[in-house]
């Protein structure tokens, strides 16, 4: 009984210092979401049926340059298009992020995390995605703070304008304050049609990206998230 209690002090104990930071970056991103920002979302948001705090999912797509933000209204299933942004700028070419100082941005299947949220950063405000995962691990992959962040510079990160950052940092910030665990983010070369994967047939990264396309063709047929894990070096989608 004294371990079990012990136990559930540890978790509670784990938790308010969870709480706390996830209050004090909110606190710190206030600072930098401008007011005419929350509310030009307040405004736009009903019009999709959505309100802030609901949960949030992105997709980003290099060759396009396009982060799209995806939202499911309260008592649905399915998640709803809300915005799709253009990518001021990414570094690197088409394929994964392989070692540090690449200047690579990553493709995968990634997620964002209360410790990922970046109110102070000199970008303006930034997202850590949380590169690497078990996938990259796996295969040996370094790197870390790859984020998506304002100021519209990158160095392997997704960088967005300044006031395009101040929109996806505060649906992100607001779903995770409202109890949405993580929010995922999975990180595509381009829109994976067969159309557009069979023009990159001799590609190094083709098996990869395949291996991608299951997860970006099962949330195209269903708008829900697909459950992806990495297993014995493969991403698999249940």
């Amino acid at each position: 009984m004294t371990y079990i209690a012990t136990t559930i002090n540890r978790c509670a104990g784990f938790l308010s210092l969870c709480l706390l930071a996830l209050a004090l970056s909110s606190a710190q991103a206030a600072e930098r979401v401008s007011p005419a920002t929350q509310d030009k979302l307040a405004r736009q948001l009903p019009i999709f049926n959505l309100t802030v705090g609901d949960p949030v999912f992105i997709r980003t797509f290099k060759k396009e340059s396009q982060l799209e933000v995806w939202m499911k209204p309260q008592n649905a299933n399915q998640y709803t298009l809300f915005r799709t942004y253009p990518i001021c700028s990414y570094s690197g070419g088409l394929g994964p992020k392989l070692r540090t100082g690449d200047k690579m941005t990553p493709e995968g299947f990634y997620a964002i995390t209360p410790a990922g949220l970046q109110p102070q950063s000199r970008y303006h405000l930034a997202l850590n995605i949380g590169f690497p995962n078990a996938y990259d691990r796996y295969h040996g992959r370094t790197g870390d703070l790859l984020m998506i962040h304002g100021a519209c510079d990158s160095v392997g990160c997704f960088a967005m304008s300044n006031s395009q950052i101040e929109e996806i940092y505060y649906l992100v910030e607001q779903a995770l304050n409202h109890g949405q665990a993580s929010i995922a983010v999975h990180a595509f070369p381009f829109r994976l049609s067969e159309a557009n994967l069979a023009q990159y047939r001799n590609s190094p990264w083709y098996d990869f990206w395949q291996q991608l396309k299951v997860g970006y063709d099962d949330f195209n047929t269903s708008h829900q998230l697909p459950v992806i894990s990495a297993e014995n070096g493969r991403y698999v989608v249940k």
